[in-house]
């Protein structure tokens, strides 16, 4: 991908860092950018549309979670980011956890992001789905299934999309997770459904220098349910 394709915002002063903020599935760089104008009179803030996201064209395949890492890297090494501190929500928190493994990162912070696939038991439907597949003579009724049943992410994404999302929520990053050496912040809500507390709480020990902090109430965008409360505890963590 042409880093000049990528869509994103640059501001504040490079006094303490800069910080980088990665958004979730489907969104932009509105989700994120109320995370880091608070910050600007002191850090340097990059938010960006991930490709297939917002206003930046998609790859030309799909993508992995170690694909999108080198993409960063390579995007911020353009800006002359170095150190940097990533704040990634769900699969920006994906993007952090591997780019934090790989390379020099001051900070990190993960909001409502897994790092494993689902333990979830398949459904019925699921079942269906995969029997359907394998069936030659039934195999013109997946693409009917895929739209009844699929997702809410699957169903809006384009092909390129689904293939990236089939590929990311299939990755472990257990592994990436061990590697990291920094400081990491984890804020997850305890009723998100989407990802559980158990996915915090495990990243909380698999990460050597790692703190959790959970919203009661809260759901999966838990730091925008309790946005007042989250930039507080970002202020504290970033001093």
């Amino acid at each position: 991908m042409n880093l000049k394709d990528i869509n994103y915002l640059d501001y504040g002063k490079d006094e303490k860092g800069t910080i980088v903020l990665l958004h979730g599935w489907g969104q932009n760089i509105e989700m994120m950018d109320m995370l880091g104008r608070p910050f600007s009179d002191k850090f340097r803030v990059i938010v960006l549309d991930l490709p297939g996201f917002g206003q930046t064209p998609e790859p030309s395949k799909p993508w992995s979670v170690e694909d999108y890492t080198e993409m960063l890297s390579d995007f911020l090494s353009s800006l002359k980011v170095k150190n940097p501190i990533l704040i990634g929500h769900s699969f920006g928190g994906r993007i952090a956890i591997c780019y934090a493994a790989k390379y020099e990162t001051e900070k990190v912070v993960l909001l409502s992001s897994p790092f494993r696939p689902s333990k979830k038991k398949s459904s019925f439907k699921t079942k269906i789905y995969k029997l359907v597949k394998k069936v030659k003579f039934l195999r013109p009724l997946t693409e009917k299934l895929r739209k009844k049943w699929g997702s809410a992410d699957y169903l809006n994404a384009s092909e390129i999309n689904r293939g990236t999302l089939v590929k990311v929520v299939n990755e472990d990053l257990t592994e990436y997770a061990k590697n990291i050496k920094c400081p990491v912040l984890l804020i997850y809500g305890q009723k998100d459904v989407d990802v559980p507390i158990t996915e915090g709480q495990a990243l909380e020990q698999l990460i050597p220098d790692a703190g959790l902090v959970t919203y009661e109430e809260a759901h999966h965008y838990a730091y925008l349910e309790k946005l007042s409360q989250t930039l507080s505890i970002l202020n504290n963590f970033f001093e």
